[in-house]
């Protein structure tokens, strides 16, 4: 009788090295013009999933797009437009931002267990009628990459991921 060969995974390496304190706060606390995108990253049946690790990329509000020299200058005031955070167990992941200048969204790569390439999506903040990428996806699939308000005025968007299935979020080839 013939055994099969172990699965071949990729991690979970993340907790190690790439994580690092505050990874998520790309504006200090209590700045009067922050945001905070947090959500979930779901698998195709629904189920959290946990050490995924999430990189954000945006401009400045100014719409600069140069950032600090070095991506994980912490000194708590230079704005470097790159954050890092990884899911909780319970698939949850958090950042606080400042809003994106010159464009309404959010660029986001995602690495999972798993997958062996890394994934891209963008997490828009506001749904403009003139972006190319938005009016190419199908209208019914637009959603995938809203990232919806959160009620009560807090300046808090939630954006959900789905790997597959129902709901899948849209990836993008670059």
């Amino acid at each position: 009788m013939a055994s099969g060969t172990p699965p071949q995974t990729v991690g979970p390496y993340f907790g190690a090295a790439l994580p690092y304190p505050g990874g998520g706060d790309l504006a200090p606390a209590g700045h009067p013009e922050a945001v905070t995108l947090h959500g979930y990253v779901l698998d195709g049946d629904g189920a959290p999933v946990p050490e995924a690790l999430l990189e954000f990329w945006q401009p400045a509000p100014d719409g600069s797009r140069a950032g600090a020299p070095g991506s994980l200058r912490r000194d708590g005031v230079t704005f470097t437009g790159f954050a890092r955070v990884a899911t909780r167990g319970d698939g949850h992941y958090a950042l606080r931002t400042l809003p994106p200048g010159g464009v309404p969204y959010l660029a986001v790569c995602l690495h999972v267990r798993g997958l062996q390439r890394h994934l891209f999506t963008r997490a828009y903040l506001a749904s403009p009628a003139d972006d190319p990428l938005l009016a190419a996806v199908p209208e019914e699939r637009r959603g995938t990459l809203l990232a919806v308000p959160e009620p009560g005025g807090h300046r808090a968007y939630r954006f959900d991921v789905r790997l597959r299935g129902p709901g899948e979020t849209i990836f993008l080839t670059v």
